[in-house]
């Protein structure tokens, strides 16, 4: 599926601010991503103001560079008419794209423009072309795929759903996938879905395999990933049907972005020119210089866990220099692997970061005694004199690795790129020019760019030339004197009749007015179209519905009008009435009579399931690391007289639909759904059996995982097939309440208790670690003989479990409770609340689920609910994200 012309292929730049806006632009990005304050997945970049946006777009388009603002973080519901706000913005500022994660913000914004251009995060996981068709109805121009495809998923992404799409070429790679990772939430409540990482990916763990520590010499830092970087596979990218190449690095440094830029520009023009060369040695080291924590091809040619992880340091540490051989008085030797000059900076790495280390920067260079002038290349075996206030060398020892940490030389260089009062770029200028003998001179200006053209004639008439008549030469001389702007002179037409003549000044004036004007239309924002302006509707009030695709328009059926088997309201004989008072909120008041809401237990083990079978749990969920244990599980449920649902992955890749064929054949209650690539698959699915008059189809769930966080979100699922919904695990209590006020609460499941789980990763801890294999085809499977967990700095070990697809995630070595805010969800309408356990015994299982089972009737409280199980729990019980 090869792109046949270099237009085709975008660009895409990062930018944190205006010096990185400038770089992006002078190194040849056909498009620029940028945040403001708020709503964006990089708090911590100094970002722009909202009232800049005009601005920005204008000085972008004058340079015919696309401006994408990320607003790729989940909306709470209190902030969802400042989100409109913004987007209302960016409409009238003519922002290219807004790159957007959470479903109820696209329904926002098609609620005020049909045609307003979004684009897909990758913080959507979207990674097989069910995923992307689920996006369709809502015209989502372009999505951003999950770091975690290969160029044969790619290519087959492309092929079946017919998406443009985006994929990350360079930067840091996150360890989980991205949407999914909750690590930040637990344990500081800075969500990575709200651009708060604190990236525990990069803290040191300890190996614990079957409760024992593995030792791992200097590899501490396990879930750490080397940095992407694509340049080499530029080619396969472009014929794997990749429409933008997109470089990661808003905290990066203008020089960065000037570097990374540039030598993706260049690779990219080589292809077209026809030249597959492969990147010099040079070129990568260069790259490395700006920022890396050595480089990976990613998953991009498959997945390779022993390549993907060093786990020796977390940080960048430029290029490798070599060895210290030997320590002398004043130097060290060393066998260069790469050039070294004076002024560099160096680090001497003993194998542990955490601890300070000695670097500074070069003082001079010897070989054999002899100073060095100029640079030293590899191969080289020198003495490298550090500055003497720089390094303490009576801590450096022979075997120390030296990194070249910054190049100021290369530094300066790359400023020079964008550190001008020159243009950044000259577009090419069609002028043609005609006239008679006592008429105006008649001129015509194309931006052949833009496809805009301006008519100008001059004031003064064509007057007989006695000299040196006007000809082409002197009109390309003087009309092509376009120095300072962002023009050039490329085709001349000249059609006058005879030797004719006016002033000098006159085409002066003509050429100056003609650039002003054509300047002048340059940054002219796009015009989309608005909806009448009205006031954000309630979820009670919301028309627009999810449209199946492929049904010819035609809206799918809503739960209501399904059969009521899948209801999850639980009759009960109690009436319960709770105060829904809260910490910072005390303007609720009770409302009308409830039923008493239904108790759910998802079990990740047969023995917990039957246990749960025999307590009053309404629904069973199976959640088994493998698909193949569903069939007992479904047996079990049945020999209770239980509904059973069954655990999709939380991952969909292209290939994967046997999982979900197979969940189908077991004819489960009710299927949890944790990714819009299932969900689609499902609506297909049941789609096609209403169309054969077939009865029975499971209720389909929604989990977590699809991150709902405004109430829009959750009428967008419940359009979409789903007969409830999960809250995300992004919201604290509050916003949850604010969630419920507005969402249709009686259609939601709360998770009540659970073990967190924070990363859901590609990257698999088992075969990294206790494998020789590199991936699922020759690892022999060392997670069906082990347990493994990693353990933190405070000693907490966080279990590591693989699904299905070999994926892992880390949960939480904590269980935590929401148990407090029980009677507040159930006042708001809640009917159904979940449990979930991960290494629980059956005893255990019974014991929480009664407990639970208790609260929901009124005989304990839910403080006393989390008490017990702080009492009786060894590692204790928290809170959990639902406090903060």
């Amino acid at each position: 599926m090869a792109l046949t012309t270099k237009r085709e292929i975008e660009l895409l730049a990062p930018a944190g601010d205006w010096d990185c806006l400038r770089a992006a632009v002078a190194s040849g990005a056909d498009a620029v991503f940028f945040g403001v304050e708020k709503f964006n997945a990089r708090a911590r970049a100094n970002n722009f103001r909202q009232d800049e946006l005009p601005e920005i777009m204008a000085y972008l388009h004058m340079y015919g560079v696309k401006g994408f603002l990320t607003f790729n973080i989940l909306v709470f519901e209190n902030e969802l008419e400042e989100a409109r706000g913004l987007i209302e913005d960016c409409i009238d500022a003519g922002v290219d794209a807004v790159i957007v994660q959470d479903l109820g913000l696209v329904k926002l914004i098609r609620e005020l423009s049909p045609d307003f251009p979004i684009h897909g995060s990758t913080q959507m996981t979207i990674t097989s072309p069910e995923a992307v068709e689920f996006t369709k109805p809502f015209d989502i121009e372009r999505v951003v795929l999950g770091r975690e495809n290969n160029l044969k998923q790619i290519r087959t992404i492309g092929e079946q759903a017919k998406l443009p799409m985006e994929v990350f070429v360079h930067g840091a790679l996150c360890v989980s996938y991205s949407g999914q990772c909750l690590t930040s939430e637990m344990w500081g409540g800075r969500s990575a879905n709200r651009g708060e990482c604190a990236q525990a990916c990069r803290l040191p763990y300890d190996l614990m395999v079957d409760g024992m520590h593995k030792p791992m010499g200097d590899v501490t830092y396990l879930l750490s990933p080397k940095d992407l970087a694509a340049l080499e596979l530029v080619p396969e990218l472009i014929e794997a049907g990749v429409t933008s190449f997109k470089i990661e690095g808003r905290l990066k440094r203008p020089e960065y972005v000037a570097n990374v830029v540039g030598k993706y520009r260049a690779a990219i023009d080589r292809y077209f020119e026809g030249d597959r060369a492969a990147p010099s040695e040079a070129e990568l080291r260069e790259l490395q210089q700006s920022f890396s924590r050595g480089f990976t091809h990613g998953f991009l040619r498959g997945t390779n866990n022993k390549q993907l992880v060093e786990g020796t340091f977390p940080k960048s540490r430029g290029v490798y220099l070599g060895r210290v051989e030997r320590v002398l008085r004043d130097a060290v030797v060393c066998r260069l692997d790469a050039p070294l000059k004076r002024g560099d900076g160096i680090v001497f790495d003993a194998g542990d970061p955490t601890q300070s280390e000695e670097g500074g920067r070069v003082y001079d260079l010897r070989r054999q005694g002899v100073k060095l002038d100029g640079e030293a290349q590899p191969g080289t075996v020198l003495d490298i004199v550090p500055g003497r206030s720089d390094v303490n060398l009576s801590r450096v020892k022979p075997g120390d690795r030296i990194w070249k940490t910054s190049d100021p030389a290369l530094d300066k260089r790359l400023r020079q790129i964008y550190e001008t009062d020159k243009p950044y770029r000259v577009f090419p200028l069609h002028v043609r020019v005609s006239g008679a003998l006592g008429q105006p001179l008649h001129t015509w200006w194309t931006d052949a760019d833009k496809g805009v053209t301006v008519r100008v004639d001059s004031e003064l008439e064509l007057e007989q030339a006695l000299k040196r008549p006007l000809d082409e030469d002197v009109l390309r001389e003087q009309l092509g004197r376009l120095g300072g702007t962002v023009y050039q002179l490329e085709e001349l037409e000249v059609a006058l009749s005879g030797d004719l003549i006016v002033p000098i000044r006159e085409l002066n004036r003509l050429r100056r007015i003609a650039v002003e004007q054509l300047a002048g239309q340059r940054p002219l924002p796009p015009v989309y179209t608005r909806h009448a302006d009205q006031a954000l509707p309630a979820a009670a009030e919301q028309t627009a519905s999810y449209r199946d695709p492929g049904a010819a328009g035609r809206p799918l059926a809503t739960p209501e009008e399904r059969s009521a088997a899948g209801s999850p309201e639980q009759s009960g004989e109690r009436v319960v009435l709770a105060d829904p008072a809260l910490p910072d909120r005390q303007d609720a008041s009770p409302g009308p009579a409830r039923r008493v809401p239904q108790l759910t237990a998802l079990c990740r083990t047969l023995p917990q399931l039957e246990a749960a079978a025999q307590s009053e749990a309404a629904l069973l969920y199976a959640d088994f690391e493998f698909i193949k244990q569903y069939p007992a599980a479904v047996e079990a449920a049945r020999r209770a007289g239980k509904r059973i649902a069954l655990a999709t992955p939380r991952i969909h890749m292209p290939g994967e639909q046997g999982y979900h064929n197979h969940i189908l054949k077991l004819r489960p209650d009710a299927v949890l759904v944790r990714n819009t690539g299932a969900l689609y698959t499902y609506m297909r699915a049941r789609a096609q059996a209403e169309a054969a008059g077939e009865s029975g189809f499971p209720e389909l769930i929604g989990d977590f995982s699809l991150n709902i966080a405004n109430h829009l979100a959750v009428e967008l699922f419940l359009e979409a097939d789903c007969s409830r919904v999960t809250p995300s695990y992004d919201l604290n209590v509050q916003q949850v309440v604010d969630l419920l006020r507005q969402a249709q609460a009686r259609r939601m499941e709360i998770v009540l208790h659970q073990h967190l789980p924070m990363f859901h990763t590609e990257h698999c801890v088992y075969c990294t670690f206790l494998s020789e294999g590199t991936d699922y085809t020759n690892c022999g499977r060392p997670c069906e003989a082990h347990r493994v967990s990693l353990q933190d700095r405070i000693g907490m070990s966080h279990p590591v479990r693989v699904d299905e697809g070999c994926r892992n995630t880390v949960y939480n070595a904590i269980e935590q409770s929401g148990a407090e805010y029980l009677d507040t969800f159930i006042a708001l309408g809640v009917p159904s609340f979940r449990i979930e356990f991960l290494e629980e015994t059956p005893d255990k299982v019974t014991e929480v689920l009664a407990l639970y089972q208790d609260a929901l009737e009124g005989r304990v409280s839910g403080s006393q609910v989390w008490r017990r199980l702080k009492a009786t729990n060894q590692l204790g019980v928290t809170r959990g994200q639902l406090v903060r």
